[in-house]
């Protein structure tokens, strides 16, 4: 998969620090990976954005902001208050399929849920991946009140015949309750598609050199992996 679009359940769920999992076992596997950021919002001019936080994790990875809004706001309306110009999703879809002339994967990083906007006519990512023919990944959270938003998430997917390439648990916690234990087993019922990963609470607090070296444990085979969801579940689910 050149190109693979990550979005999340909604936002803080690890999407970055999973983009930055995937992006550092595609190196680890000698491929070259780029991380395109449609629309950055919620920081300075100055400040590192998601795409670089990626980067110091992952390594040496190629990053592309297409714009950067100040207020920590949907894309849509954060554009609108800053008076700049919006992202449309074509415009994504173009700058990605030139990082994939180049570069052996490209992660294009959405902000937010998959339906947040981009712009006021209602562009989102889900719009651009169905432009780009790409699949999508979905960071999920571990706990309570996961099951709506990623049965939401990929029931939108599939109305779009967009191919859903599973789910990744984005912050595991070291003492898991019974939702999320028992989250494991129901998520990929709910979203008609594997788990295929589950990154460790604080995965992105890591020293990059650790970071890179575990990144390939907590994914599965399909993201170049060695991480198993059968026997995850066995270590962590509750006894049935």
């Amino acid at each position: 998969m050149p190109i693979l679009v990550i979005t999340g359940t909604g936002t803080e769920v690890g999407k970055t620090v999973t983009t930055a999992a995937v992006a550092a076992t595609a190196l680890a596997a000698g491929r070259t990976v780029a991380v395109l950021k449609p629309a950055q919002t919620g920081v300075r001019p100055d400040e590192r954005g998601d795409a670089d936080e990626a980067a110091r994790l992952a390594g040496a990875v190629r990053t592309l902001e297409l714009a950067r809004y100040p207020d920590p706001l949907a894309p849509a309306t954060a554009a609108r208050r800053a008076s700049l110009p919006p992202v449309r999703p074509s415009e994504v879809a173009e700058a990605a399929a030139k990082l994939a002339a180049e570069y052996d994967v490209v992660l294009v990083e959405g902000a937010g849920g998959l339906l947040v906007r981009f712009d006021d006519e209602g562009g989102t990512l889900a719009d651009a991946a169905e432009l780009l023919d790409a699949p999508v990944l979905v960071v999920a959270s571990a706990g309570l009140g996961t099951l709506n938003a990623t049965e939401l998430t990929a029931r939108e997917l599939s109305r779009r015949d967009i191919h859903l390439t599973g789910i990744v648990i984005g912050s595991w916690p070291d003492s898991p309750d019974l939702a999320a234990r028992c989250n494991l087993a129901d998520l990929p019922v709910i979203a008609g598609a594997p788990l295929i990963g589950a990154l460790p609470a604080g995965a992105g607090s890591l020293p990059p050199t650790n970071f890179r070296t575990m990144a390939g444990h907590w994914l599965a085979p399909t993201l170049g992996g060695t991480w198993d969801a059968a026997d995850f579940e066995g270590r962590e689910a509750p006894l049935r």
